[in-house]
């Protein structure tokens, strides 16, 4: 018996370590590029972090990049190129890049457009959901607030397609309900930061004697409005939407300072870079790869907030 034990055990093991040879053999010899705006927003500094982080953790060869605008990056794509990328993970935040994403799948190089729809054939994407975002949300505040409730809408219009779509889920869900949106009304952002947030709340609060909750899209935003709440003493929002998943607003929902104002976040994590790295590798390992890959919404509340937290994260 215990020879047959030993046996067994040594199959285990060299089973385990084959299994360790293919993971390592999966990357070994290929190069992936990262081509990211510079971190003008939280979110894309957290973009940057986990994708450095699975790269290291697994080892991984990248290069990573950042760019103030198109031009910039699009002399990165080629000095990316020359470095002998195999693969291009890249989120193009600006127009124009159509020609260089050309010019890639000509040259046969593997591209993952991350999060940001281009005009171009050839290439895979990981996104997000931003109208799901904001149906989630929607969904979220109205079991939350029930009927007629005074709700603000945060919309921040520079933000393009991804604050479109967040709002049009919202409104959407609020349609097939039949809620009354008689009693909702909406506040122009300037951009997601927590300024933002902080500033306009202060305005609101001049114009609005009762607000039961706040769609915010932007957990940054959601961290502007909670301090704005705080320091005027007010207690009539309940809930507080964000979107993105910053630690910040993750360990504010733990924080009993601000336990009744019900805050919440519905995000596509910035750590879905990591399923485009492992699209790009896969790609080229010869493996099939759904031309979209859509990353599904989640809500964080205090509920589940401490599934998401993450001590070595001091980016975002």
């Amino acid at each position: 018996m215990k020879k047959i034990l030993s046996a067994l055990l040594c199959l285990i093991m060299i089973f385990c370590l084959l299994s360790g040879c293919n993971n390592k053999s999966s990357v070994k010899g290929i190069k992936v590029g990262l081509a990211a705006p510079a971190a003008t927003h939280g979110w894309v500094a957290g973009v940057a972090y986990y994708a450095e982080k699975y790269c290291k953790e697994n080892g991984i060869e990248y290069n990573l990049t950042t760019a103030e605008n198109a031009e910039e990056m699009e002399k990165n794509i080629d000095s990316l190129v020359k470095w002998g990328a195999d693969a291009i993970v890249l989120w193009p935040q600006w127009t124009g890049m159509e020609k260089a994403v050309k010019t890639l799948v000509e040259r046969s190089v593997k591209v993952v457009s991350f999060d940001v729809d281009i005009n171009a054939s050839g290439i895979y994407k990981v996104t997000g959901n931003n109208y799901d975002m904001g149906y989630q949300c929607a969904q979220y505040i109205t079991e939350r607030v029930g009927e007629n409730a005074t709700v603000a809408v945060l919309d921040v219009p520079s933000a393009g397609s991804v604050a479109a779509l967040r709002k049009k889920g919202f409104y959407d869900y609020l349609e097939r309900e039949n809620y009354n949106t008689e009693n909702i009304f909406e506040i122009v952002e300037s951009g997601f930061t927590i300024e933002a947030g902080y500033e306009s709340m202060k305005k609101a609060f001049e114009e609005h004697e009762k607000i039961d909750a706040v769609f915010s899209m932007d957990d940054e935003i959601s961290i502007g409005i909670a301090k704005a709440i705080k320091e005027s003493g007010r207690n009539d929002i309940k809930v507080i939407t964000g979107g993105g998943g910053t630690q910040e607003y993750f360990r504010m929902m733990l924080d009993e300072s601000f336990k009744d104002l019900g805050l919440s976040s519905a995000i596509y994590s910035p750590s879905m870079v990591v399923e485009a790295i492992k699209a790009a590798i896969d790609l080229c390992n010869g493996k099939d790869v759904g031309r979209v890959v859509v990353i599904p919404t989640e809500i964080i509340d205090k509920n589940n907030v401490n599934e998401y937290l993450d001590s070595q994260n001091t980016v975002y």
